[in-house]
């Protein structure tokens, strides 16, 4: 027995924490492999007019901020983008890749790059505090279970409704103006109601993660990633949109169906969940005060906090899609309704207090995960291998046939997501590199802008850096189940976007 005991133990999947920890240390190895280099950078200064050029070695040279600079530099875009204000950060310089010395990461920056990630994302990090200290308060006056056993008898053999309701939602917001690490707030929420209309933890996953990917993946007019790109690729944003429109509908057709085929099968038999084995865990942490026979009354004091709790989020996605907002401001929003929702609990001050530092407690591991995930894009940033990998791609597909440039261009945005995953970073860096090979092969850029956005999504499923380990670790599901679920529809949506995207290289 004991024997058993000690094989099932080795054959445990690592936690999150070590998984980030293995790639840290294949990223600093990194550095000591890929030569350093960089771009010369060019950048706008609004107060003189100016155009600042910085090169490989740190130097700055000033230039007129005129139509012909551009020109003269290469770069094949409208000077107004500039002005506008439509293009903020630096952008590479096509043509001046230069080697310069090696930054190999050792020990020393390994162990100190979680310590920055931590620092770097505390404002992240404190939004996601607050959620829970908000939700630790809720919790405990039995909202969320009350409004559970409302909600179970209304769908009641319509459960499935909620996850198409909740999917599509996620994915207007995601393809709108990125939706992704605001949906961290839903997982505590959404999470004992999947449970409850027999789904598991992966199903409620699905619905949120995929929800946001879909929609940031096949982005419409998303200004952090579509439109940046579109901008630094000298083209109007419009340029291909009701392509990327007809794609995203089906991209989500396609999900849909296969979130479906999934979640009815656990309906039918709870055994076939991929996570079976932790269902009693799982269950324990958010149905822990759930009991259906047995549930306090859906009275106008939880009723009130649950609206004035959802009622916080239309007004986050208004700061945020007006580009007024980011997390402190979120972190704002979210500790004004804590104290609102503290004052309609009827809990004493000390009480409300401990509640809210409990349900704060109980995401820490989050929030550290956000931080060391933060840590590799340090370790690389320090390396000073992005522009090196970036000018191996785009070499790549210099040469190309327009039949297969496309298509190899998605796989390479998907590989330099992992290095670069913030979306508009690779938009700004990559764009004004790769969006004039278009022009070599006669094709529109706007297939370039679509290969940099369905590439980079498409890595987002799985990418360790992104979002997908936060998210496990929220709900006790670790990497390898995820990965098991989500390769087969990874793989579906892969062929289906190379499929469109040939499909508008034709076009």
């Amino acid at each position: 027995m004991k024997k058993q005991e000690k094989k099932k133990r080795r054959l445990q999947f690592p936690t999150a924490f070590t998984v980030l920890f293995i790639i840290l240390i294949l990223a600093a190895v990194l550095t000591y492999i890929v030569p350093a280099g960089l771009y010369s950078k060019l950048s706008y200064d609004s107060e003189p007019n100016i155009f600042l050029v910085e090169n490989h070695l740190g130097e700055v040279t000033t230039f007129p901020a005129t139509q012909e600079t551009l020109e003269n530099l290469n770069i094949k875009m409208n000077i107004s983008k500039f002005v506008d204000g439509s293009i903020k950060k630096p952008i590479a310089i096509p043509g001046t890749y230069q080697r310069i010395e090696q930054s190999p990461q050792g020990l020393l920056s390994v162990i100190m790059s979680p310590i920055q990630g931590i620092m770097d994302t505390v404002d992240i990090m404190v939004f996601v505090l607050i959620l829970g200290g908000i939700i630790g308060l809720i919790n405990k006056t039995g909202t969320f279970d009350a409004g559970i056993a409302a909600l179970s008898k209304r769908t009641k053999g319509k459960e499935f409704l909620l996850v198409v309701f909740v999917s599509l939602l996620i994915a207007i917001g995601g393809t709108t103006f990125g939706l992704a690490e605001e949906t961290i707030a839903l997982y505590p929420i959404l999470m004992p109601i999947f449970l409850a209309s027999g789904y598991d933890a992966i199903v409620c996953i699905a619905a949120i993660y995929m929800g946001s990917s879909i929609g940031s993946m096949f982005s419409t007019v998303n200004p952090f990633s579509v439109v940046i790109a579109s901008d630094a690729a000298g083209i109007s944003f419009n340029e291909g949109l009701a392509f990327r429109g007809i794609s995203l509908v089906l991209a989500m057709i396609i999900t849909l169906i296969y979130i479906y085929r999934y979640a009815r099968k656990i309906k039918n038999d709870p055994q076939s969940s991929l996570i079976y084995e932790d269902k009693e865990k799982i269950e324990e942490k958010f149905l822990k005060h759930y009991d259906p026979e047995n549930v306090v009354p859906f009275n106008w004091r939880r009723i009130l906090m649950l609206v004035v709790f959802l009622g916080a989020f239309p007004v986050m996605i208004w700061g945020v899609s007006t580009g007024v907002w980011w997390f402190p401001e979120m972190s704002g929003l979210f500790l004004t309704v804590t104290f609102i929702i503290a004052f309609l609990s009827g809990f004493s001050e000390k009480e409300a207090v401990n509640t809210f530092i409990e349900g704060a407690a109980d995401l820490i591991g989050v929030v550290l995960i956000i931080g060391v995930a933060r840590a590799i894009n340090i370790v690389m940033d320090n390396g000073v291998i992005s522009d090196t990998l970036l000018n191996y791609t785009s070499s790549i597909i210099g040469n190309m046939n327009r039949g297969v440039f496309s298509a190899v261009q998605m796989v390479l945005f998907s590989f330099l997501g992992f290095f670069v995953p913030s979306s508009s970073g690779l938009a700004t860096l990559s764009m004004p590199i790769m969006a004039p090979l278009a022009d070599t092969v006669g094709l529109s850029r706007a297939v370039v802008v679509t290969a940099y956005n369905w590439g980079q999504g498409w890595m987002a499923f799985i990418t360790p850096t992104g979002l997908i380990l936060a998210t496990l670790e929220m709900v006790d599901v670790t990497y390898n189940k995820w990965l098991k679920f989500i390769l087969p529809l990874m793989g579906i949506i892969g062929v289906f976007s190379i499929i469109m995207l040939v499909l508008q290289t034709m076009l």
